[in-house]
């Protein structure tokens, strides 16, 4: 029976990608990327769990991916994030974007992004396993169900 490989890994293998140096990428880049495997998670849970309409199924994914809910989320996992996932963070949330989102405070938008440049960033070193303790942790620290 063939091993299989994590989702990143079937890709770069695939694709013929080699991996990068994560320093080299721009925290807004690594935004980029968390913000889609965040919403792949959160689909993936949602639809596990309940088989409802498309329409409300949108619905319960957006409630948790909007800006002001990562921020909620974000400032949950501070006291759980180690020195380097910290510092990725800051670098996201610090990072100077020329867009904003339509309802969020430039406050919760910055923390949203540098929640999502940590699972960006996560991801993207093989972390896989870690960016979905951090996920689930934080949907748990806010009570939140799914």
């Amino acid at each position: 029976m063939e091993e299989s490989l994590s989702l990143l890994a079937a890709i770069r293998r695939d694709f013929g990608l080699r991996e990068v140096d994560l320093r080299t990428l721009s925290p807004l880049t690594l935004a980029f990327v968390g913000d889609c495997v965040y919403d792949l998670v959160l689909r993936t849970v949602i639809v596990e769990r309940h088989n409802a309409s498309p329409n409300r199924l949108h619905r319960e994914k957006s409630r948790l991916a909007k800006a002001p809910a990562q921020a909620e989320m974000a400032e949950a996992l501070q006291e759980h994030l180690k020195p380097d996932e910290l510092a990725v963070y800051r670098r996201g949330r610090n990072a100077k974007s020329h867009t904003t989102a339509k309802n969020a405070s430039v406050l919760d938008y910055r923390k949203a992004t540098g929640l999502e440049a940590l699972y960006g960033w996560l991801y993207l070193s093989g972390q896989e396993d870690r960016m979905l303790e951090l996920i689930r942790l934080s949907l748990e620290e806010l009570g939140w169900k799914l």
